[in-house]
């Protein structure tokens, strides 16, 4: 039996993912260019490009998968859109602010703690892993946010393995990850270099080859790059330092396309 995996970028990182039997939505943003949404502390952004799908042209899913709850990864139009029954995986802080907006299952997983979708023969399992979206103690002031690994088995055998990095910089605390879940087969690595009053909060162009050096995945789609004001550092200074340093499977993929993956 072939399994047919893929995702579809809709903007920033929200991503579409049929995965086998199972459809994921990850950040939901579906704010229009020119909207603003809050960063916390009285701080805000500028959403520069539409996303390139509405919540009603959303097929039926399974779950939302948030890496951390932020206005460009999770906006006031999919905060009054998405269903309240709707579930969602994510932070254990996140799982807090989600419920007092009415949001009815939402599973909070601390790092390393995993959720499961099961269907007649296939088990999508998504284990939560570190993330860290500011520097040294600044990290504290932020979102609690997390990396996400995606498995997919069919009938007891693995077929795909896929880490989204969520918004984190790089540095010890990813180096767990290949140690825990060697031979990823695909990344979405969130980029853009975010800086807010000067500071680094979203890996930019170097700290994305570095992770890129540590994980080796077999298939690299760089997104979350250029969809707010506040992300400094461009798509083609990711795929330009990466091929500079040798780096194979860059592969960047345009709003509203769709790129298969290929389950083992």
């Amino acid at each position: 039996m072939t399994v047919e995996a893929s995702v579809t970028y809709i903007g920033n990182a929200t991503t579409l993912l049929r995965i086998g039997d199972f459809t994921l939505l990850t950040d939901p943003a579906f704010g229009a260019a020119g909207s603003r949404v809050p960063l916390g502390y009285g701080m805000w952004t500028k959403r520069l490009k539409d996303p390139a799908m509405a919540v009603a042209d959303l097929p039926r899913l399974d779950a939302v998968l948030l890496s951390h709850l932020h206005g460009d990864h999770f906006d006031p139009t999919a905060s009054r859109s998405l269903p309240r029954s709707l579930p969602v995986v994510t932070t254990p802080a996140a799982r807090r602010g989600l419920r007092r907006r009415g949001f009815e299952t939402v599973h909070g997983l601390p790092t390393w703690d995993s959720y499961e979708w099961t269907s007649a023969t296939q088990r999508l399992r998504v284990t939560a892993v570190p993330a860290k979206h500011g520097p040294g103690l600044l990290d504290r002031a932020l979102p609690e946010t997390m990396g996400s690994i995606l498995e997919l088995e069919e009938n007891g055998r693995h077929r795909l393995r896929l880490y989204i990095t969520g918004d984190t910089l790089y540095g010890p605390h990813l180096a767990e990850i290949p140690r825990r879940f060697p031979e990823i087969d695909a990344m979405l690595i969130h980029l853009g270099g975010t800086r807010i009053l000067g500071l680094l909060l979203t890996m930019d162009e170097r700290q994305g080859v570095e992770t890129t050096h540590l994980i080796r995945p077999g298939l690299v789609l760089p997104i979350h790059n250029d969809d707010y004001k506040v992300q400094k550092s461009s798509l083609s200074d990711f795929v330009n330092r990466a091929r500079a340093h040798g780096l194979t499977g860059i592969e960047p993929i345009e709003r509203g396309a769709t790129h298969a993956f290929k389950p083992a």
